[in-house]
């Protein structure tokens, strides 16, 4: 009788450092499986869903996550405020569930920061570009004309105003790299 209890005590040990290990073995797996997602397939899972992106400026942007696309994001702060954000802009998402990550489409892969802004020139809608410079960057408000590999180019008017000739002060080029995010403005 002993010497059962004795065996049966070490095989529940053996069972349970079996389990310990197994155990142990998945979360390593999970750990270095996670290793490989990146920051876009970590946002995928989170469309239609709210967050607060802040930019590297401090600026905090809060809405609903709409579109992820290779190096941006599409935040509906309100009706009519839609906020493309480049990735390199933003220092820090929250609001995201502990999801795994999920890889883009074929199709939105292809969608990069330039097709989306070339979606802003093709509505012809009135614009906030936010650059580098003052506290939280400077604000230039107009219609987005032209979008090239890496650049833009902004007529600036105000925001309340339709583009037209006279209504436009000047047009600037914008390197994208200093694009810190691009605000739609609704006509008033």
């Amino acid at each position: 009788m002993r010497w059962e209890q004795l065996f049966g005590d070490l095989e529940a040990q053996f069972d349970a450092f079996a389990e310990a290990g197994a155990l142990a073995e998945v979360a390593e797996r999970q750990r270095i499986e996670f290793g490989g997602v990146g920051l876009v397939a970590r946002l995928v899972p989170a469309v239609g869903t709210p967050i607060r992106a802040t930019t590297a400026a401090g600026t905090g942007i809060s809405g609903i996550l709409r579109q992820v696309g290779p190096d941006w994001l599409l935040i509906d702060e309100s009706a009519g405020r839609d906020v493309v954000l480049p990735l390199a802009s933003v220092s820090m998402l929250e609001g995201l569930a502990a999801a795994a990550g999920q890889p883009l489409g074929a199709i939105a892969g292809k969608l990069t920061l330039t097709s989306a802004l070339r979606g802003l020139v093709r509505d012809r809608s009135p614009v906030a570009v936010v650059i580098p410079g003052g506290d939280g960057g400077a604000e230039l408000t107009g219609t987005l004309d032209r979008v090239g590999a890496d650049f833009c180019e902004l007529a600036l008017h105000p925001a309340w105003e339709v583009r037209r000739a006279n209504a436009v002060r000047q047009v600037v080029v914008i390197p994208l790299g200093a694009v810190m995010f691009v605000r739609a403005q609704p006509l008033n």
